[in-house]
């Protein structure tokens, strides 16, 4: 059912893609951007190049994010790459501005399904999610300045009216994802559980976020549980649930909302 969706999700980016963006020479964020920035200046196919720029970042993945991410990732960016090899570049309108919007807005519904399903896209997110792990910036800060560079490149390749376009297309694509997997950057994740030692070691060695462990016991059966609360990236919040379920499947999992934090929200 997973791998569907993100397949699902990948057609739809690449329906967006080759329907409405590429067209007239609008970029998107990520990797995929820059495919299709160099798919347009060279004759490659921008599906091949998709997958040649982010076969690199697939095995950086899997020396620093873990086999689970990347097996994911690798799914996605394989999807993807097809489907933009495949699908004739065809624009359904005439309208410039209706492309971006309508290409930007079914292109975040299908990331927004591929995060849901998946945790990652690849491409940028890959870099986001290793910058973020060790340092302070959060991955939609990392995100927005890596893909202004992309807005910048459309600008000094093409033009700047097209830079504009490419910057409102990202922004509704953002937008987008954010209306169907969370619009929270960071989380608060509660668990309750009664293996609270074999996910707390493993949650310490792939997820790099500080935990706080509570001791308490059920209210019908006065069962000992551990409560393990942490902080989290929206990003992370799908590696967290499947570390949890691989130890306990009858754990139970809160999760809310994040306003503000203030200290250290990483762990070196």
């Amino acid at each position: 059912m997973k791998n569907l969706m993100v397949v699902i999700g990948s057609l739809i980016i690449a329906f967006a893609f080759n329907f409405f963006l590429v067209p007239f020479g609008i970029l998107s964020s990520g990797i995929s951007g820059i495919a299709i920035l160099l798919g347009l200046l060279t004759p490659f196919n921008i599906g091949l190049l998709n997958f040649l720029l982010n076969l690199p970042l697939i095995i950086l993945s899997y020396y620093k994010l873990g086999k689970t991410i990347t097996i994911n990732t690798l799914v996605c960016v394989i999807s993807v790459s097809f489907f933009l090899f495949a699908l004739p570049i065809v624009a359904v309108t005439d309208n410039i501005l209706l492309s971006t919007v309508f290409g930007g807005g079914i292109g975040g519904i299908g990331v927004g399904l591929i995060l849901k399903y998946s945790g990652t896209s690849g491409g940028l997110d890959i870099i986001a999610i290793i910058i973020s792990r060790t340092s302070s910036f959060s991955i939609g800060l990392l995100l927005t300045g890596m893909n202004g560079i992309i807005v910048l490149l459309s600008g000094f390749f093409f033009n700047w009216e097209l830079a504009l376009y490419t910057l409102l297309s990202i922004y509704i694509t953002g937008k987008m994802i954010d209306t169907i997997f969370t619009d929270h950057v960071k989380l608060t994740m509660q668990i309750v559980t009664t293996k609270g030692d074999l996910i707390r070691e493993e949650l310490l060695g792939s997820i790099y976020r500080g935990i706080t462990i509570t001791e308490g016991y059920g209210g019908f059966t006065k069962e000992k549980k551990d409560i393990l609360m942490m902080v989290v990236t929206r990003y992370e919040t799908l590696h967290v649930k499947k570390i949890v379920r691989k130890h306990d499947e009858n754990a139970f999992i809160n999760i809310y909302e994040t306003v503000e934090v203030d200290g250290t929200f990483h762990v070196n």
